[in-house]
């Protein structure tokens, strides 16, 4: 029995390795392969290197190769021919920007596909335009505030339970995050630039968001009028992707988490409380417990302590850290497939 809707995960999502050498495109620049697929969402990460300006940087295909925001905090979007310039068949091509190809550092890259450019949607009150995959549960949204009460179609078809939104060409705003495991009703949100607990407005307006579109409140962080706005959706899909929550018990042998395959990627926060977010995938370091992280707040370096192990069901921690193990405090999580727990093959997944 298959225990997946999804039996080749790295069809939609996969990390990719590569060290940076530093030259510009005219002479030469950089091509990344190994994707699998041509990306539509790249977010990359220097994992090495010394250099504050090595920040988390999102590019995609709805905005366009050469525009890029960071994660790590509430700069406006930039454009720059010489960082991501072109999304292959295989991967993606980069010139010198040294946040994500500087020489000799190593980086890492975590790629999506959504389907492309996008195209209009006019299923909410604001028009979008969105690049959707409804089999792998995500899409790329491009719309414009009103500052006004209102909705945005997504393109899934079915209600996403977790949404990242920024402000592409509007002042200082934090990136925006809210989720069914964030809050049922989504009243609460995070912000992914920052290590703040919860923020309590209600920013995703009076309802959660259905199969067609999520709402907006009046607040600038997602609505200013005649600002663009860049939103992430993502719904759960059996055996490929899992957007939850779980109790900390503040024990090195900590909290397992079961999602049903083998993880490729982790997104963690805690909730209640402040602390970084934590970024753990399949391709760094090579095994359990020894799994570095990254953090999306922060353009901090890869950080080695040893803390979680990756299984083929999930994900246990092994360690009593605070931000991701706190003893009865929540925790919120994103994750993504290697393999499932079962595929079509009937063949099951083995730990890391």
């Amino acid at each position: 029995m298959a225990y997946t809707t999804i039996n080749k995960s790295t069809d939609y999502f996969n990390t990719v390795l590569y060290v940076g050498n530093g030259t510009a495109i005219g002479s030469g620049g950089k091509t990344v392969t190994g994707v699998g697929f041509q990306p539509d969402f790249v977010w990359g990460k220097a994992r090495s290197g010394t250099d504050a300006v090595d920040n988390h940087v999102l590019t995609d295909a709805v905005r366009g190769a050469t525009k890029y925001i960071k994660s790590n905090n509430t700069s406006l979007e930039a454009t720059d021919t010489e960082t991501l310039t072109s999304f292959t068949n295989d991967g993606f091509t980069l010139g010198s920007n040294g946040q994500m190809n500087r020489s000799g550092n190593n980086c890492v890259a975590w790629n999506w596909k959504a389907n492309g450019a996008g195209s209009a949607n006019t299923t909410g009150s604001i028009n979008s335009t969105v690049s959707v995959n409804t089999t792998s549960g995500f899409s790329i949204v491009s719309y414009t505030g009103t500052g006004s009460n209102a909705t945005v179609g997504h393109g899934l078809g079915v209600a996403p339970k977790m949404i990242y939104v920024k402000g592409r060409n509007t002042g200082s705003t934090n990136w925006l995050t809210g989720g069914t495991n964030i809050s049922s009703n989504w009243a609460s949100s995070l912000h992914l630039n920052t290590t703040g607990a919860l923020d309590t407005y209600a920013y995703w307006g009076a309802s959660a968001p259905n199969s067609n579109t999520f709402g907006l409140s009046t607040d600038g962080a997602l609505n200013q009028n005649g600002i663009n706005f860049i939103a992430y959706c993502f719904a759960e899909k059996t055996g490929y992707s899992k957007i939850g929550s779980y109790t900390g018990n503040g024990n090195a042998d900590g909290s397992f988490i079961y999602t049903g395959f083998k993880p490729a990627f982790i997104l963690q926060k805690r909730t209640a409380n402040a602390g970084s977010w934590n970024i753990l995938d399949n391709k760094r370091a090579g095994y359990n417990v020894d799994n570095n992280r990254l953090f999306p707040d922060t353009n901090e370096v890869e950080n080695t302590a040893d803390i979680v192990d990756i299984l083929s069901n999930g994900f246990k921690w092994r360690n009593t850290g605070s931000n991701y193990n706190n003893n009865g405090e929540n925790n919120i999580y994103m994750a993504f497939a290697e393999a499932p727990l079962v595929g079509t093959n009937n063949i099951p997944a083995t730990a890391r």
